[in-house]
């Protein structure tokens, strides 16, 4: 009988371990979005970096004609989904998103540091905002391409 009562427990120990080997992956994917705020950091960060956006004089032109609400909406699922929360983006494709903007190499930095000043006024940590940043380095390609330049 202690054999069986010891088999169960070394059974019940490796179920544990196997549970949070799942788990951990998923927590760890989650956390960024928790690092970010959850919804409400998400929401500040998004307000804060449409109000750099539309006030910056090097691309503020972009934002002229764009429907705000709408815009602060389609960053707020992105980034929500591209840190592991519970939004998802159900907008067009970057590429789709930018065709005939002439979104050029300097227009791009000059959001991405709107971004970065955003969640500067947001006490973002460097190293949260990095994360965020590695996952939004892959759209440059879809975003500033030979689609989208002028001829």
């Amino acid at each position: 009988m202690a054999q069986s009562s010891l088999d169960s427990r070394t059974l019940v120990g490796a179920g544990l371990i196997l549970i949070c080997a799942i788990l951990a992956p998923q927590r760890a994917m989650a956390s960024l979005y928790q690092d970010l705020g959850a919804t409400l950091g998400l929401v500040r960060i998004v307000d804060q970096l449409v109000e750099y956006l539309i006030h910056d004089p090097r691309i503020k032109a972009h934002f002229q004609n764009t429907d705000l609400t709408r815009l602060r909406a389609q960053f707020n699922d992105q980034l929500c989904m591209l840190s592991d929360g519970p939004c998802r983006y159900a907008g067009r494709s970057m590429l789709q998103a930018h065709k005939g903007q002439y979104i050029d190499i300097a227009a791009f930095n000059a959001v991405i540091e709107d971004l970065q000043s955003a969640m500067d006024h947001e006490n973002i940590p460097i190293g949260v905002q990095n994360r965020l940043l590695a996952k939004l380095a892959p759209m440059y390609r879809e975003i500033v391409s030979q689609g989208n330049l002028p001829k």
